[in-house]
C-alpha cells in the first residue's frame, strides 16, 4: 500500500498492511542534546530528522492564510539579555537571548478593540495573492493527483488566531466584555478560510483538512463548553459541511492540553480526528475510543514522559495503546514534540519497540549509536 492508501484505510477502519508511521518531531534543544550523544550534527531540523529516521509524510496544499501584508518585523529595543521585537503578526514581545526554548514576555497585541479589528482585518483579504502562479499551481495539481502521500489542506484556526492577535487574557475577557466583537471576528475568519480554500477545494483531490487551536490547559479548556458551543460550533459546522461537499470527510484538530470537554462538540461539528492527545493532560486515546467508539479518530497519544523514563515505561505505553491502534482509526506517535529530557538512546529504543509492537515490517531504522 502507498502511504496515502494507508492513511485513508486506517481512518475508515479498513484493512491495512501496516500502520501509517509518522512522528511529531523534536524541540531544537532536544536535537542539540542528541548531537552530543551521537546524532549527526547535520540533522538540525524536523524535516531532516524525519527523512533520516524514515517517517512517512504528507504534502500540504500551497496557499497563504496569513496576514497580507504582514507587519514589519523590527527590533524596538535590545540589551545584552533580550530584544523587544514586533513580529510579522504585529505582536510586540520581549525575547530573551539565552538560546533556550522559552515563552517570550508579551507587551502589546495588535487587536484590542473593534477599531483595531477594522484595520487589522484588511490584512486578511481573501482576494489578495494567496496562491502560487498558474504554472506552479498546475504542477502542484499534477503532483497531488499522482501523490503516494496524503494531501492535506489547512483549515486555519478560529479561537487560536484570535488568542494570538488579542493576547490570552484579552481574548478570554472579550467573550464577556466584547461578545459582539468576538462573534464578528469568528464569523469573518470562517468566511475567510472558506474563501481562501475554495480554489483548492474545487480543483484538488484532498485527503484531509488540518486545523489548529491550542485552546486547553493541562486540566480543562480555556473557554467553557457553553461558549465553545455558542461561538465556535456553528462556524466549525459551516467549514466541515463545505469540506465534506468537496469529498473530504477527515478533519483533524491540533489542540494541546485536556480536550475531553470539547471532543463531543468537535465531533458534533464535523471535526473527527483528535491530535496530539497529550497523556499528561488527560487526553487519553484509549479512554476516548471507549467513550466515543469509532466515531472518534486519533493521532498521537504516546506519553512523552515514558520516553524520559526509559525502556520499561516505553514498553508499557506502547502495549497500553496496542489494541486501539490495531482496531483502526488511530495513527500513534509521541503526544507532542520530544522534549530535551529524552536521551537519544531512549528515543532509538522507542522507535525499535514501536516497529516491533506495531509490526512495521518495512521500516529501516538507521543505526546511529
Amino acid at each position: 500500500m502507498t502511504p496515502r492508501e494507508r492513511w485513508q484505510s486506517i481512518f475508515h477502519f479498513k484493512a491495512v498492511d501496516r500502520i501509517f508511521n509518522t512522528e511529531f518531531g523534536w524541540w531544537k534543544d532536544t536535537l542539540e542534546r542528541w548531537h552530543c550523544e551521537g546524532l549527526p550534527c547535520d540533522i538540525d531540523s524536523i524535516e531532516k530528522g524525519e527523512r533520516r529516521f524514515g517517517f512517512g509524510g504528507t504534502i500540504g496544499v500551497p496557499g497563504s492564510r496569513g496576514l497580507d501584508p504582514a507587519f514589519e518585523t523590527r527590533i524596538i529595543e535590545q540589551s545584552d539579555q533580550y530584544q523587544v521585537i514586533q513580529d510579522s503578526s504585529g505582536v510586540i514581545a520581549k525575547h530573551f537571548k539565552s538560546g533556550r526554548s522559552a515563552i517570550p514576555h508579551y507587551i502589546k497585541f495588535p487587536v484590542e478593540n473593534r477599531s483595531d479589528w477594522k484595520q487589522f482585518k484588511k490584512r486578511l483579504n481573501p482576494g489578495s495573492n494567496r496562491y502560487p502562479t498558474e504554472s506552479e499551481w498546475k504542477k502542484f495539481k499534477e503532483r497531488a493527483e499522482d501523490s503516494e502521500l496524503p494531501v492535506i489542506i489547512s483549515g486555519g484556526s478560529l479561537f487560536g488566531w484570535i488568542r494570538n492577535w488579542m493576547g490570552f487574557e484579552r481574548c478570554l475577557m472579550s467573550f464577556y466584555d466584547q461578545p459582539d466583537l468576538i462573534e464578528e471576528i469568528v464569523e469573518y475568519l470562517c468566511e475567510f478560510i472558506l474563501a481562501v480554500n475554495e480554489k483548492a477545494l474545487r480543483e484538488i483531490k484532498i485527503d484531509a483538512v488540518c486545523m489548529w487551536e491550542d485552546m486547553a490547559f493541562k486540566t480543562q479548556p480555556m473557554i467553557s463548553p457553553a461558549l465553545f458551543k455558542r461561538y465556535l460550533v456553528p462556524r466549525y459546522k459551516k467549514l466541515s459541511d463545505r469540506f465534506k461537499k468537496a469529498g473530504i470527510d477527515l478533519i483533524y484538530i491540533d489542540c494541546d492540553g485536556n480536550i475531553n470537554e470539547l471532543v463531543r462538540l468537535w465531533l458534533d461539528a464535523g471535526i473527527n480526528i483528535m491530535f496530539p492527545l497529550e497523556i499528561n493532560s488527560g487526553s487519553d486515546p484509549v479512554a476516548l475510543r471507549k467513550k466515543y467508539g469509532k466515531r472518534v479518530l486519533l493521532m498521537g497519544g504516546v506519553d512523552k514522559k515514558a520516553l524520559i523514563e526509559g525502556p520499561a515505561a516505553i514498553d508499557r505505553e506502547l502495549y497500553r495503546i496496542k489494541d486501539v491502534v490495531f482496531e483502526g482509526g488511530y495513527i500513534p506517535h509521541v503526544d507532542h514534540r520530544v522534549p530535551p529530557d529524552v536521551s537519544l538512546k531512549n528515543y532509538l529504543y522507542y522507535l525499535k519497540k514501536k516497529k516491533e509492537v506495531f509490526n512495521i515490517y518495512d521500516w529501516h531504522i538507521p543505526e546511529i549509536l
